[in-house]
């Protein structure tokens, strides 16, 4: 068959309409009606609009004035600082192991995939459980190793801590498969002739895998800053209501409180629409610290 056919791209459109179509109706007509949203007054998901706010612009001053919705932020930021450096950092180093070893490389890509099988709310209820101050896992261990005094992990002064732990392990496994599939990209042959000129292991790292991964792992820095804005569940089972004192709030959680808990409908669309804004300017951030290279 001559080769032609694939110039004529014209029924390609009766395959991109429906997409498009999918695309307006779920995604870009809520994201606009989300925005018309934080400018009216709505008591009550669901409910319908009792007009326009006077000013119209009174959920962005209050975003302002909000002192839970700077805590969210700051968290946030905290949130982004250790999805990259615990996320995206340690999955670097299991790809590069893994990559290294010859025998037992799918049973390590199962259990390092394993825990984004689990569902949130379920890893939120086992560090709970892993985390509770009479009797519970952590504490235990603390008693057997000679511990006399409890510790709070949730306490005002653990509690960031406390829910990035579980945060970034669950997520780690999904950046290590992205991670381990662009290392199975990069040629043999290369690896093979660095050896002959007498490169270590640690210099084929350094000089090969790195530099041809550096688009992967841009990438995957995009889907972990983007992540990191969105998080909402896992926290939210773990430290409802952003407890204890208002102190673990996350821009997701908070959102999803006006929402669903205080009946602030409007006051909700317009943290969702600073949450966009924020993940436009940190995807942009990250391209350009990340900038991506042609090899």
């Amino acid at each position: 068959m001559s080769s032609n056919i694939y110039k004529n791209k014209k029924p390609v459109i009766f395959f991109v309409i429906p997409a498009f179509l999918f695309l307006t109706v779920f995604l870009y007509y809520p994201f606009i009606q989300n925005i018309v949203n934080s400018f009216k007054e709505i008591n009550n998901l669901g409910a319908s609009a009792k007009g326009w706010n006077a000013p119209w612009y009174t959920n962005y001053v209050e975003l302002c004035k909000d002192p839970n919705i700077r805590t969210a932020l700051i968290n946030t930021v905290k949130m982004i600082a250790a999805t990259i450096i615990g996320q995206l950092g340690i999955a670097i180093m299991l790809a590069l192991m893994v990559d290294n070893i010859e025998k037992g490389q799918k049973f390590f890509r199962t259990v390092y995939f394993f825990p984004i099988v689990i569902a949130a709310t379920a890893l939120g209820l086992l560090f709970n459980i892993v985390f509770l101050y009479d009797k519970g896992m952590l504490n235990q261990l603390r008693e057997i190793l000679g511990a006399t005094k409890l510790l709070d992990f949730k306490d005002e002064s653990h509690a960031m801590l406390t829910m990035m732990i579980p945060v970034t392990w669950q997520y780690v496994g999904f950046y290590f498969i992205i991670l381990i599939t662009g290392l199975n990209t990069i040629s043999g042959e290369l690896y093979e002739a660095a050896t002959i000129d007498g490169a270590s292991r640690l210099q084929r790292v350094r000089y090969i895998s790195l530099p041809l991964l550096h688009n992967v792992i841009c990438t995957c820095g995009v889907l972990a800053v983007t992540g990191a804005l969105k998080v909402f569940d896992l926290p939210w089972i773990m430290f409802p209501k952003g407890m204890p004192s208002n102190s673990t709030w996350l821009t997701g959680t908070y959102m999803y409180y006006h929402a669903f808990e205080s009946h602030n409908v409007d006051y909700s669309s317009a943290i969702s629409v600073l949450i966009v804004i924020l993940g436009v300017i940190a995807a942009k951030i990250v391209n350009a610290v990340f900038r991506e290279k042609e090899y």
